[in-house]
Formats: C-alpha cells, sequence, structure tokens
C-alpha cells in the first residue's frame, strides 16, 4: 500500500479545526500508513488540539485582517509574505501527495503556494456563504467539498462536490449512555439535562442569558452542562454547584451530547453538522457578527424543516422563557425536532470526502 502524504490545514476556530481532525481520522482508517502534517497559525487553538489529537503541526505567522482597529494590521503584509515563505519551504521539504485546506488563517498562504508548485489542492468549505479566502483559492485548486447545494455562485460549477461535513467519530458514540454519562457528572439521571454552547472563545449574550436564568432553571429542576468559553470562565466558574457544571472547553464534547436531553447553541456549520447526528431538541441562537449574516441563514436551513428552534439575540429577553418552555412542555414538539433533525445528517461526509481524495491523488 502506498504511504501518502497529505498536508491539512484549517483552524482560527474549531469550525475549521474539526473538519481538518475528522478527515485526518478518515484518511488513517483507510490508509493507515498516511503521513500527515497539520499547518496552522501560531498561538490558535490548533497548535493545541492538533498535538492533543496525536498529529504533528507546523505553526506559521499569520493572522487575519482586523477591521475594528487600522493599527493592528501594521505586520500584516510582513506576516503574510513570511507564511508564503515558510509555506514554501514546507512544501519542499515534504513533497505532499496532497494539500487540504479547511480554513482559516493558515490555510490561505499554503494552499496558494501549493496551487503555485503544482501540487494537488482540495479545499471543505464549511459554510453555505464562504469567506473571501476560499472564494480566492477556488480558482486555483483542483476540488472544492462543500456541504450545501448552489455553491456554484462562489465557486467554479466544474469544480465541487457536494460531500456534507466531516465530523469526528466519537460524535456517533453510543446513544444508550445517557444515564451513564449524567452521572459521571454527578447529576441525577432522573432529571432533565440542558447543554449550553458557546463556542470554543464563549458567547458573551448567550452567557448573560444563562446566567440571568439560573432561578428559571433551578425551579424548573434543570441541571446545566454550561460550556461558558475561554474568554469568560474566570468570570463564571464561581457559580458551579451540583446542578450546574461550568467549563471553558473540553475535549469529550460527546459525554456533553450524550448527557443532554436539551442543547442551545450557535449555529456555526461544523457544530450544526456535529447536531444532526446528535439529535437532541435544538434551540439555536446565531451569532449576528459573522460575515454575511451566516450563522442566521445556516440556523434558517434547519428551522425551514421544523428541526430547531431558531432564537435571534435582539429577541432573546422577550422570546427564550417562552420558547424553552413551550419545549419542554411538549413531548411531540421534542420528537419531531428530533426526528428531522436526524433526518439532515451526513454521517458519511468523510467517506465521500475520502473519495474526493482519492480521485485527485
Amino acid at each position: 500500500m502506498k504511504q501518502y502524504k497529505i498536508i491539512i490545514s484549517g483552524g482560527g476556530t474549531g469550525g475549521h479545526l474539526f473538519p481538518a481532525i475528522a478527515i485526518a481520522e478518515e484518511l488513517l482508517i483507510k490508509y493507515p500508513k498516511t503521513d500527515i502534517l497539520f499547518v496552522g497559525a501560531l498561538n490558535k487553538i490548533e497548535m493545541k488540539k492538533v498535538p492533543e489529537a496525536g498529529y504533528r503541526i507546523i505553526g506559521l505567522w499569520i493572522d487575519g485582517f482586523k477591521r475594528a482597529s487600522f493599527f493592528k494590521n501594521i505586520f500584516l503584509p510582513i506576516k503574510l509574505i513570511y507564511s508564503l515563505c515558510k509555506s514554501l519551504k514546507i512544501l519542499m521539504s515534504f513533497r505532499p501527495d496532497l494539500v487540504i485546506g479547511t480554513g482559516g488563517y493558515a490555510s490561505g498562504p499554503i494552499l496558494f503556494t501549493a496551487s503555485i508548485l503544482k501540487f494537488p489542492t482540495l479545499i471543505q468549505e464549511q459554510n453555505s456563504y464562504p469567506g473571501i479566502t476560499n472564494r480566492i483559492l477556488s480558482k486555483r485548486v483542483n476540488k472544492i467539498a462543500v456541504a450545501y447545494e448552489d455553491m456554484d455562485q462562489f465557486f467554479p460549477y466544474n469544480k465541487i462536490t457536494i460531500t456534507g461535513n466531516p465530523v469526528r467519530k466519537f460524535i456517533f458514540r453510543n446513544q444508550n449512555l445517557q444515564e451513564q454519562d449524567k452521572h459521571s457528572f454527578n447529576f441525577d439521571p432522573k432529571k432533565k439535562v440542558l447543554l449550553v454552547l458557546g463556542g470554543s472563545n464563549g458567547s458573551k449574550r448567550i452567557n448573560e442569558l444563562i446566567y440571568s436564568n439560573l432561578n428559571y432553571f433551578k425551579r424548573k429542576k434543570i441541571q446545566l452542562l454550561w460550556q461558558c468559553g475561554s474568554l469568560y470562565f474566570e468570570k463564571y466558574f464561581h457559580l458551579q454547584n451540583s446542578d450546574v457544571l461550568i467549563f471553558s472547553f473540553t475535549n469529550e464534547i460527546y459525554k456533553l451530547y450524550s448527557a443532554a436531553d436539551y442543547i442551545i447553541s450557535r449555529s456555526g456549520a461544523i457544530t450544526l453538522s456535529e447536531l444532526t447526528c446528535v439529535g437532541k431538541p435544538l434551540i439555536l441562537i446565531p451569532s449576528p457578527n459573522v460575515a454575511e449574516d451566516h450563522q442566521k441563514l445556516n440556523s434558517l436551513a434547519l428551522s425551514n424543516r421544523k428541526a430547531a428552534i431558531v432564537i435571534e439575540e435582539k429577541f432573546l429577553d422577550e422570546k427564550f422563557r417562552n420558547g424553552f418552555d413551550k419545549l419542554l412542555s411538549s413531548k411531540e414538539l421534542q420528537k419531531t425536532l428530533s426526528n428531522n433533525l436526524k433526518k439532515m445528517a451526513k454521517p458519511n461526509a468523510s467517506k465521500k470526502i475520502l473519495q474526493l481524495i482519492k480521485e485527485i491523488i
């Protein structure tokens, strides 16, 4: 069996990183001798999480454009030139059979340089509205794996393959372990559990919502698994008690999914791909602070199929309790949301991407 050499670049956020790790997992299942090298951005989430997952990673000194401050962008041209030169060195040294980009700051320089040097290239685009970097790179790469239809308005039609978004293997953990996983958090297995997800950094508005409703959840006898994010952990961790467990981030998200009866979440593309596979009744609060409002578009794709309740941030104060009460009181609504969510799942996305990789190589 040939030993393939693959570079995977993705990160900055979990939404770009986790698909990259899922692709690596699938590659090693099918081709155990594959030599995988990750390329990330220094000081970003991937520089910690990739080694924890057992892979090598090289960091580029690269960052995104800061719209809020001109002065923070002064070194951006230097960082870009440096990253392009380092990408050249990595490619000439490693000489990959394929370079895969899943988004994030580092994927731009490495994919652009790979395309110049005629190394085979693949973009995996998670969102229904791609970022400017991938739109530019799409003209140079060989293939583009997407999760949504009608992406030819952004990418060359002949390069597109609809695969869905790859999700990590542990998402498909045994669904009959809920009681056991509630016990692992020292929760009462007879009480309902609400899982709150605000992303790796956390969501200020969602955290404020949960904080202001702690007494409400207590009256409803709801136990909380509250992922408040790394930016907010110090502010909220003192609120923990026997019914409220607070954490910044975890590598054991599968246990949280399993223990949960209901989930509140942002609507990033990869999070939604995982949640469709999990199939728990879901309330989505899309972030308004993302390019082209793509989280709202993502959430509406579920809401239109009656697969999730969607509440915009600006309406949380007036609509959240009514929406959550409705969810708690209606077994029929819970079942409808769960069933429709599972119908949208694409559990074989990683296998489809692997097939595309084989075609390119």
